[in-house]
């Protein structure tokens, strides 16, 4: 049986965003220079069909379904780019952007255009840096 070979994670990712159409094209690239800026311990992936974001840095042991590595997985909708932060409950300073109350933990960001993402990027940068200084690392 021949094996797969597993496709670099930032040629899959550029590979996915080169085939949106434009209006998504832009917002996912200016998401993903934003958040791989942040922090060097941040990479990206393809996870649940969609860009996505995680943490790569030393943490203490946890259950695998309680997705701690995970910071923001994209979602794209008719015409706006939803951002899941599956750990986003955490979040208790910079709640602007979050949206909804899930029993999982999850909270949400909606974006309806790459002037909005630009409009919130401050915004974005420091519940990204908020979300990291609450991580249970190593």
């Amino acid at each position: 049986m021949a094996v797969k070979k597993r496709i670099d994670p930032k040629i899959e990712v550029s590979q996915f965003i080169d085939n949106l159409e434009p209006n998504f094209q832009e917002m996912l690239t200016y998401l993903r220079k934003l958040m791989l800026s942040i922090d060097p311990n941040i990479a990206e992936q393809i996870k649940w069909n969609s860009p996505s974001f995680y943490y790569t840095g030393p943490l203490k042991a946890f259950d695998p379904k309680t997705y701690q590595r995970d910071i923001l997985v994209t979602n794209l909708r008719k015409k706006t780019l939803l951002c899941i932060l599956p750990t986003g409950q955490k979040i208790k300073k910079n709640v602007q952007l979050l949206e909804g109350e899930y029993t999982d933990g999850r909270r949400m960001i909606t974006f309806e255009n790459l002037a909005d993402l630009q409009k919130k990027e401050t915004l974005i940068r420091d519940l990204m840096i908020e979300w990291l200084e609450l991580l249970d690392r190593e």
